[in-house]
């Protein structure tokens, strides 16, 4: 088996692992659905592209589109980024449609000016988000996002991550996931259900 074609079936693996997780997390016994939606995501801070404290409160008013992801990543990430940016625009409704936020798991190499320059790279706003690895550490629990470093030839070293999008209303509250392996018109009408 060749190495792209492991890597990807790795991926998939991720993806369906913590699309898995959600799952379990939502069919947790409960008298109210509201408070089993609660469980995924919540307020949180971290530092934005331009070095200053970014609080999940500045997204309220408008849906919000939260990847979890790193800027070394050669596929997946960048792949997720540009659909993300494209299926806005499938909205017509310009940029204010969708908040894209951009969430790294690699605060060792991705701080505020590297998270900046690769949000920059599609074309349209993408927010840049890091900050320490403690910070990085309570924000992707919030969201049950997995993260882990894989060691490379040569002292480098790849992430493997969590591949979900995270779907948020106009007031921060979890709605719904996209997945890698989900066409572009089920990812739409997700999407138009944000409101």
């Amino acid at each position: 088996m060749s190495h792209q074609r492991l890597r990807t079936m790795l991926w998939v693996l991720v993806a369906i692992a913590a699309i898995g997780g959600i799952f379990l997390a939502l069919q947790r016994p409960s008298s109210d659905s509201s408070q089993q939606l609660a469980t995924i995501g919540g307020p949180f801070t971290l530092t934005g592209s331009d070095g200053k404290p970014f609080q999940s409160s500045r997204l309220n008013g408008e849906p919000a589109a939260i990847f979890f992801g790193f800027t070394h990543c050669p596929d997946v990430c960048p792949t997720t980024l540009a659909r993300l940016v494209k299926l806005r625009r499938q909205l017509g409704q310009g940029d204010a449609a969708l908040s894209i936020v951009f969430v790294t798991v690699d605060p060792e190499r991705d701080g505020p000016a590297e998270v900046g320059s690769y949000a920059s790279l599609f074309g349209a706003p993408v927010v840049g988000l890091t900050g320490s690895a403690a910070d990085i550490e309570r924000v992707k629990k919030l969201f049950g996002v997995f993260s882990q470093k894989v060691d490379q030839p040569g002292g480098e070293y790849s992430v493997d991550h969590t591949a979900t999008v995270f779907l948020m209303d106009r007031n921060g509250q979890f709605v719904a996931t996209l997945s890698p392996e989900e066409g572009d018109g089920v990812a739409l009408e997700k999407l138009k259900r944000l409101g």
